[in-house]
C-alpha cells in the first residue's frame, strides 16, 4: 500500500533516512564495526601477508601488486577516467594511460560518501573509479581461471576494497571488487541529461568491460565471468540482466539478498516512509523529482536543465555532501532510458533478459536488522501499540488478518513479530518471485542463509536477537578480520562449503563438486515446492521456503 498523503519532500527525506539502515550492514558489516577509513587513509593500506612484487600489463599500462604464497593482490587500478568537472554526471570514459609502472600495492580512494553512526566512512574524492584484483598465487596461462566480479551493496557508502577476496582466490578464482559512483553522484537525473539515474550502473558496466579486456593478463578467463553482488549490488545485477548494453559482459550471475522484484509496503522501512511499488526502481520522472528536491538548497535552481547541470558540476564535492540525506535519497535506479529501457521486473517476467545461470538467495531473518536498529537494539522498545500502528500503515483494512496470522503471542517480542511480517511479505515474497521468474528461462540455484548465530558486529546498546540477518552471510564468503575470530568450528565449515559452492558455480554454472552437498536446481512447479538450499552450520539441505515464510498466506493478499 502507498500513503499518498505524505508530501513529496517528506517522502524523499523519510525514505532516505530509512534506506540508511540496510546500507550499514552491507557496506560491509566489518567496516561498520571498526573505525572506517577516510579516502586518504585507504591509500596507505598495503595488502596483508604480502611477500614480494608482481607486475602485470593492463590496457592502460603496467601495474605492480603484491604476492604471497597463496595469492596475488593488485589494488586501486583505474578502470575509467575521473568523473569530475564536465565528466561529473556523464557516462564513464576510458582510464587515461600512464607511463612506467603504477603502484597497485595500496588501496585506491573511495568514491564520495558521508559517514553514518555505524559506518564511519568518508570521502570527497571523485577520481575513484578503481578496482582491485585478487588472484591465485600462480597463473596458469593454458587454463585461465574463472573470474568473479563483486558489486558491493548500499549505493551510498562503501567500496570494493572492503571485501577481501583471498578466500575465494584460494578456491581458484580471480576476484575483482569494484568502486562505483554512489548516491547523488550515481543517480542524479535531469531532463535531457544522457545517462540520468544510471551513472552508478554504467560504472559497473565499464568495470565489466575492463575485465573482458584485461582478465587474461591476471590469469583470468574473459569468457567465464560471474558478476555477483549483495543487496543494492544484487539489485544492480538484476538491472544488468535486462540492460542491452551489458550483454556478453558476464556469463553467470550471483544475487545475494537482492531487491530486484521486491516492493515496499508503507512503513516497512520506518513509520513515516511511504510505500512504493518497487524497492529500487524509479521512473525517469521520479528520479528527476528527487534531484529537484534534494538539490534545491544548493543555489542552482533554473528552468533550464543545462544551467542547473553546469551549476551543480561547478560545486565542490563537500558542498554537495552537506545536504542532509542527499546520498541515501538516490539509492535507486532510473528506468525508461538507454541503460534500462523498461522496468526490470517486467523484462524478467517476460524472459527479456540475458540468459545466464543464476545463483540467488536471501537470509532467513532479513528484516530483523532493520527493525532492531530502529527500535529495540538502540533502546527504543517496539511495543504492542507500535505493532498495531505498523500493521495499519502497511496493510490498512487488512491489518487484522495479518495480526491474526502473526500474533505477538507467537513471538518473543512485538519487534520480532513485525520483523517476521516484513521478512515474509517483502523479502521472501520478492525473492521467491524473482527465482520463479528466472527459473522459467535459465538454471537457477536458490538458497537461504539460515545461521541464526552469525556474528553481529554493530555496536548497538540494546539486547536484540538479530538471527540470520541481512548481509550476515557476507563474512562467510569474504575474509573478514573481525568476523574470523568469532566463527565456531561449525561456522568455519559452513564458510568453506559456501565458498566451495560459489567457486564451483563460477567455474561451471552449477554449485556442484567433490565433497559438496547436493544442490538441485530451482524449478517452479504447482505440485511440489521449488528447491531451495538451506545453508546453516548444522544442516545443509532442502528447505520448504514457501512454508517457512508463509507465502501461501501472502500470495493470497494484495
Amino acid at each position: 500500500m502507498t500513503n499518498s498523503r505524505i508530501p513529496f519532500r517528506a517522502s524523499v527525506v523519510a525514505t532516505a533516512c530509512a534506506l540508511t539502515l540496510p546500507a550499514l550492514v552491507s557496506a560491509p558489516l566489518a567496516s561498520a564495526a571498526r573505525p572506517g577509513p577516510s579516502a586518504a587513509d585507504t591509500r596507505h593500506g598495503a595488502a596483508t601477508g604480502a611477500t614480494g612484487g608482481e607486475t602485470v600489463r593492463t590496457d592502460a599500462g603496467l601495474v605492480r601488486g603484491t604476492r604471497s604464497a597463496g595469492y596475488r593482490i593488485f589494488q586501486g587500478i583505474p578502470y575509467a577516467g575521473a568523473p569530475e568537472g564536465r565528466h561529473r554526471w556523464a557516462p564513464p570514459r576510458p582510464a587515461q594511460a600512464w607511463k612506467g609502472v603504477r603502484d597497485a600495492t595500496e588501496q585506491g580512494p573511495l568514491c564520495p560518501q558521508v559517514p553514518s553512526q555505524y559506518a564511519p566512512i568518508s570521502s570527497a574524492e571523485e577520481d575513484c573509479l578503481v578496482l582491485n584484483v585478487t588472484t591465485p598465487a600462480v597463473a596458469d596461462r593454458r587454463r585461465p581461471a574463472p573470474v568473479l566480479v563483486w558489486i558491493h551493496g548500499d549505493g551510498s557508502v562503501g567500496g570494493g576494497a572492503f571485501f577481501d577476496g583471498r578466500r575465494l582466490a584460494e578456491r581458484g578464482l580471480v576476484v575483482v571488487t569494484v568502486n562505483y559512483r554512489l548516491g547523488v553522484f550515481g543517480g542524479l537525473a535531469l531532463p535531457g541529461l544522457r545517462g540520468s539515474g544510471t551513472f552508478g550502473l554504467q560504472d559497473q558496466r565499464a568495470a565489466l568491460t575492463w575485465v573482458r579486456n584485461n582478465a587474461r593478463a591476471f590469469g583470468g578467463d574473459p569468457g567465464n565471468v560471474t558478476v555477483a553482488g549483495v543487496s543494492f549490488g544484487a539489485s544492480a545485477i538484476a538491472g544488468h540482466l535486462t540492460s542491452p548494453a551489458s550483454k556478453g559482459l558476464f556469463h553467470r550471475a550471483v544475487m545475494v539478498s537482492g531487491e530486484g522484484m521486491m516492493d515496499m509496503p508503507a512503513g516497512a522501512m520506518g513509520p513515516d516512509v511511504p510505500g512504493y511499488p518497487w524497492y529500487v526502481w524509479r521512473t525517469g520522472r521520479e528520479m528527476e523529482d528527487i534531484t529537484t528536491e534534494m538539490t534545491s538548497s544548493l543555489g542552482c535552481r533554473d528552468d533550464r536543465p543545462a544551467r542547473v547541470l553546469a551549476c551543480l558540476r561547478a560545486l565542490p564535492v563537500k558542498t554537495i555532501l552537506k545536504v542532509p540525506y542527499i546520498m541515501n535519497a538516490f539509492q535507486a535506479f532510473g528506468y525508461g532510458n538507454r541503460t534500462l529501457p523498461e522496468l526490470p521486473p517486467t523484462a524478467l517476467r517476460a524472459g527479456r533478459f540475458h540468459h545466464v545461470p543464476v545463483l540467488s538467495g536471501a537470509t532467513l531473518d532479513e528484516h530483523r536488522v532493520i527493525v532492531g536498529m530502529m527500535y529495540d537494539a538502540v533502546g527504543k522498545p517496539f511495543t504492542e501499540a507500535d505493532y498495531d500502528r505498523a500493521l495499519r500503515t502497511a496493510f490498512g483494512e487488512l491489518a487484522g488478518r495479518v495480526r491474526d496470522e502473526y500474533p505477538t503471542t507467537a513471538f518473543p517480542s512485538p519487534a520480532l513479530a513485525w520483523a517476521t511480517v516484513i521478512t515474509d511479505r517483502m523479502w521472501a515474497r520478492g525473492t521467491q518471485t524473482m527465482h520463479d521468474a528466472l527459473a522459467r528461462h535459465v538454471p537457477v540455484y536458490a538458497y537461504e542463509f539460515a545461521d541464526r548465530e552469525a556474528p553481529m558486529f554493530l555496536p548497538l546498546p540494546g539486547d536484540f536477537d538479530f538471527g540470520a540477518f541481512h548481509a550476515g552471510d557476507i563474512p562467510y564468503l569474504f575474509e573478514d578480520e573481525v568476523a574470523e575470530p568469532l566463527f565456531t568450528p561449525a561456522q568455519r565449515r559452513l564458510s568453506a562449503t559456501m565458498t566451495g559452492y560459489w567457486a564451483a558455480f563460477a567455474r561451471t554454472g552449477a554449485p556442484r563438486g567433490a565433497g559438496l552437498p547436493a544442490w538441485p536446481a530451482h524449478r517452479p512447479s504447482v505440485a511440489l515446492p521449488p528447491y531451495t538450499q538451506s545453508l546453516a552450520p548444522r544442516r545443509i539441505g532442502p528447505v520448504d521456503y514457501h512454508r517457512t515464510h508463509n507465502l501461501g498466506f501472502w500470495n493470497r493478499m494484495p
